[in-house]
């Protein structure tokens, strides 16, 4: 986890629809470093030239997209301070987990790691609202959230459900969070050698008709979780 001055990259993440976007407005408000959704953005992008990586039409093409942009961001963080991430890195490999089949990337458990602490909205049905760029409903960015409250712990991460209430007291929890709360830790090996409590997990998510697998987190002694994905394709 970062300290002093170093960068830390935080993920705003959870069920869409939720109120992520007013959020960190706030918090850019507050004059914290934002980076914008990267789903988003590939959405304006493909209107903008009548393209088709877009969620409604070629969800593998959409989400692989997702993930070179959000890619590009994590590179892009500035070098110190708080940056808040719309999504990032594991949602889009979420999504091409669930609708592609394609096997998580390793820079996900080893290289690309966010802050320890993730945020994520609930589900909010009472301000849920479909756009232009946002056209599933609500049973689908449910579903989606159940995916990412699982996925983001197997690779190591420790998720924070947002409350429901205003913004600003939501940005207060967030920046509290982060400021007060240190990572549980327990004595490893010898003194002075410390890491984080963490358990064993095996996580099964649904995969594309005619595809079946299993993502698996095994704990190795430096506390990393360790990724992949076994599956098998029906003929």
């Amino acid at each position: 986890m970062g300290r002093g001055r170093s960068v830390r990259r935080v993920v705003i993440s959870g069920c869409s629809g939720g109120g992520k976007s007013t959020l960190l407005e706030a918090l850019r408000r507050r004059g914290h470093a934002v980076v914008e959704e990267p789903g988003r953005r590939v959405v304006a992008q493909e209107q903008a030239r009548s393209g088709t990586a877009l969620p409604w039409i070629d969800m593998g093409a959409f989400a692989r997209r997702a993930f070179a942009l959000a890619l590009d961001d994590f590179a892009a963080a500035p070098s110190s301070g708080l940056v808040f991430f719309d999504r990032g890195l594991i949602d889009a490999a979420a999504a091409l987990l669930h609708h592609a089949g394609e096997a998580l990337p390793e820079c996900l458990s080893r290289t690309n790691r966010y802050d320890d602490r993730v945020f994520l909205t609930p589900p909010w049905p009472e301000i849920h609202i479909a756009d232009d760029a946002r056209r599933h409903g609500l049973g689908e960015a449910v579903a989606e959230y159940e995916r990412l409250a699982a996925l983001y712990p197997a690779l190591g991460y420790e998720t924070l459900i947002l409350p429901k209430t205003d913004v600003e007291t939501r940005a207060d929890f967030v920046l509290r969070r982060l400021r007060s709360i240190e990572p549980q830790l327990e004595s490893f090996g010898a003194p002075g050698l410390r890491r984080r409590r963490t358990t064993m997990s095996i996580l099964t998510i649904s995969m594309p008709s005619g595809a079946s697998g299993r993502l698996s987190s095994r704990i190795v002694p430096s506390g990393m979780s360790i990724i992949w994905l076994s599956s098998s394709m029906k003929k």
